[in-house]
């Protein structure tokens, strides 16, 4: 047992308060997402990051709500994903939740998709959890798309045709849809 004397509990304090993990904690604070998935209906209001670290619960309802909605297959979507999106909300201001067109996609589905059309990419970052194609009612589309290209933490297309812009935390780049 180890009986710590009023001196040595502050002193204890004081270190552990100092201590990066702690500093780093009270720089991060909070943060939460709201999302409304246009294909199945289903909204998902969620504190995912907090005090220092990931929410494993919250990580797992928001894979759940990206999961592919055509097979119903649940991938792992990337957490700087998600700080993408928030760091977006901060910068546009927006108070919509995001309406998702599409998160996670299954390997069959991109191969489905792909045959379909020229514009979805063999090795998509969707199959890898690390893109998502989103808009906000509150926001306009041209101006969610800059955003994103300003805050240059990876790849984004503009699909003013299908209403929606695609984010994503591979290289930095940019395209038209």
């Amino acid at each position: 047992m180890v009986l710590l004397t009023r001196r040595r509990s502050l002193a204890a304090f004081a270190a552990l308060a100092a201590s990066p993990v702690i500093v780093q904690a009270r720089a991060g604070g909070s943060r939460a997402l709201s999302f409304k998935h246009l294909h199945t209906g289903e909204a998902l209001e969620v504190e995912y990051f907090s005090a220092g670290r990931y929410l494993d619960d919250a990580l797992a309802a928001v894979n759940h709500l990206l999961r592919d909605f055509r097979s119903g297959e649940a991938g792992t979507m990337d957490p700087a994903l998600l700080d993408l999106l928030h760091a977006l909300r901060e910068r546009t201001g927006a108070q919509a939740p995001y309406q998702i067109i599409s998160g996670y996609r299954s390997p069959a589905t991109n191969r489905m998709l792909h045959e379909r059309s020229g514009g979805v990419a063999t090795r998509s970052l969707h199959m890898s959890g690390q893109a998502i194609d989103i808009r906000v009612a509150d926001v306009p589309l041209a101006r969610l798309r800059d955003a994103a290209l300003a805050l240059q933490r990876g790849g984004v297309g503009f699909y003013p045709g299908s209403n929606f812009v695609h984010v994503d935390t591979g290289r930095v780049r940019a395209w038209r849809g």
